[in-house]
């Protein structure tokens, strides 16, 4: 009876069992029967407890079931999976986003690692990859904050703490808001009220070019609006594929997107020895040789410079635009460093203004997407994702396949419309929040122009690199001249050079910076992307280490 009654009690405390070798004395039935409750469930213990009998022979049969049920929870457990990288969509495995790549999840391990306790030749790992501006310690403008902490709750508007014209602006985003409420959908396009608003924005910009709203299409960062007009460009089949023509060095987003839409690759080359200069010829010649294997109709255009820093001039703007007009392919302007300039002798100039001032045979006709965004400028409001698009001359009917497929996506974060809504429309002279608003803009845009000056000149001074200036946008993008044994080495370890050089960079230094392959480049060179948004302290460390 002794060995019954404990044998009954094991069966009974089983179903709230948590597995083999979770059970107090550790025996080798004990945890096979618990095992076995957890896969045949309660008819399994009944049928178990009716087969058992004191003894020694009830034990053994119960052990043999039980091992029987393990044995099917492996057969189980080995099933091959679905989802593999042999039968995944593979125009997703081809993307590549070297931003987030290999050197940033080292660099995460690496933290990991300074977090517990392992000694590293520095203190800190420095992300100097991404143009990140408040992660780098940037601070919000004011006025923003403002406006969307009050749309964001509404019982604020009663509160003396915020200036009258935060509400006021405040008060009208919400009224275009359904239930006049931030929580609630807006139209796929994006509000009314701040399309409005964007549209007086580019009147104000190009000196009066007009703009009409119902061109305006609000999207989630400018990223999501160059997706998306890439995704209704791309069509075709073998020769006959979209060929798009994308700057290298470019922002990683173009290839990406690309390759997830099988569309194909058109590789045109700026001039680093003419400060990144777009030279026209060169896309007669990319435009000339991808005829023979695709059908380019897209050219895509960063200005200022992602990663390159540079800021093309009018003349070169009228001549990439009759370009296009000449060769029928539709532009892509991304412009969402318009408003970091640093050059004294640059001067940004939208496409559209350029486009309208070429005359109504070139207006009325050239198919023109151009983009900017909360996230870069003076604002640095990546984490909102809101950003806007202008597509102009586009087909009626093509017009509606663009606003079905924003619907599918229902609509970008109406709390990033709303961000957006203060960059097009900030506080203006004689207003409560004016001088505030123009101290703190002007504090970040000289700040930054101070850092890319420095940066220019501390890597000029350093033997093997060589730093163009830097015109615009917020990285440095300098050349580095890897000795050939270096080079044999990163081969060796099946590395490009220059993630060979970045990965040692960051192991040795705690900086992390993006190798120039994953940007793209010509061949034989080699470069690295470095963002100038760390405050001038901790930049200077950066330059110097990087000098060292």
């Amino acid at each position: 009876m002794h060995r019954f009654a404990v044998l009954a009690k094991l069966t009974a405390a089983s179903p709230g069992c948590k597995g083999p070798g979770s059970c107090r004395n550790g025996r080798r039935d004990v945890a096979l029967r618990c095992l076995a409750s957890l896969v045949e469930g309660n008819q399994h213990r009944q049928r178990l407890t009716q087969r058992t009998r004191p003894g020694r022979e009830g034990l053994v049969r119960w052990n043999s079931a039980a091992e029987a049920s393990a044995v099917k929870i492996n057969e189980k457990t080995s099933r091959e999976k679905i989802l593999t990288l042999e039968s995944m969509n593979p125009q997703v495995k081809a993307v590549e986003y070297a931003v987030r790549g290999p050197i940033v999840l080292k660099a995460g391990e690496i933290e990991k690692e300074l977090r517990k306790g392992i000694k590293k030749p520095f203190t800190e790992v420095i992300k100097a990859n991404i143009g990140d501006a408040h992660a780098m310690g940037q601070q919000p403008i004011t006025f923003l904050r403002q406006v969307v902490a009050l749309c964001t709750y509404p019982n604020l508007l009663d509160s003396p703490s915020f200036p009258e014209d935060s509400k006021k602006r405040a008060r009208r985003i919400l009224q275009g808001c359904g239930g006049n409420s931030l929580g609630s959908y807006s139209a796929s396009q994006g509000v009314n009220c701040i399309r409005e608003d964007v549209a007086a924005y580019i009147e104000r910009r190009d000196g009066g070019v007009p703009a009409d709203p119902d061109n305006i299409y609000l999207t989630t960062g400018a990223s999501d609006g160059i997706a998306t007009i890439l995704k209704i460009l791309v069509s075709g089949g073998g020769k006959s594929r979209t060929g798009v023509m994308i700057p290298i060095p470019q922002y990683p987003l173009y290839s990406a997107a690309i390759s997830e839409l099988d569309a194909i690759q058109v590789n045109y080359y700026l001039d680093e020895e003419n400060c990144w200069a777009l030279d026209v010829n060169e896309l007669r010649r990319s435009l000339n040789e991808a005829k023979a294997y695709c059908n380019p109709k897209v050219l895509c255009i960063i200005n200022p410079g992602n990663p390159t820093g540079q800021v093309q001039s009018r003349k070169c703007i009228e001549d990439v635009i009759h370009f296009a007009w000449e060769e029928q392919l539709f532009l892509l302007a991304d412009e969402v460093y318009q408003d970091n300039i640093y050059s004294e002798e640059c001067q940004f100039h939208s496409f559209k203004k350029v486009l309208y001032e070429m005359g109504p045979e070139y207006y009325s006709n050239v198919e023109l997407a151009s983009f900017h965004s909360t996230s870069k400028g003076y604002m640095g409001e990546c984490g909102y994702r809101g950003g806007y698009m202008e597509v102009i001359n586009l087909h009626p009917e093509i017009k509606g396949q663009l606003v079905k497929l924003l619907s599918v996506r229902l609509c970008p974060p109406v709390s990033g419309q709303a961000a957006m809504d203060i960059v097009v429309n900030p506080p203006v002279p004689g207003e409560e929040s004016y001088a505030q608003f123009i101290k703190e803009k002007e504090s970040v845009l000289n700040n930054l122009a101070q850092k890319a000056k420095l940066t220019e000149d501390m890597f000029n001074k350093v033997p093997g690199i060589h730093c163009n200036p830097l015109q615009g946008a917020m990285y440095a993008f300098p050349r580095i001249f890897i000795p050939s044994k270096a080079i044999e080495a990163a081969k060796a370890h099946k590395m490009a050079p220059d993630l060979f050089y970045c990965m040692k960079l960051l192991e040795e230094t705690g900086i992390c910076v993006v190798p120039g392959s994953g940007f793209g480049q010509r061949e034989g060179s080699h470069h690295f992307r470095m963002t100038i948004l760390p405050p001038v302290e901790k930049l200077k460390i950066v330059l110097e280490k990087v000098k060292d």
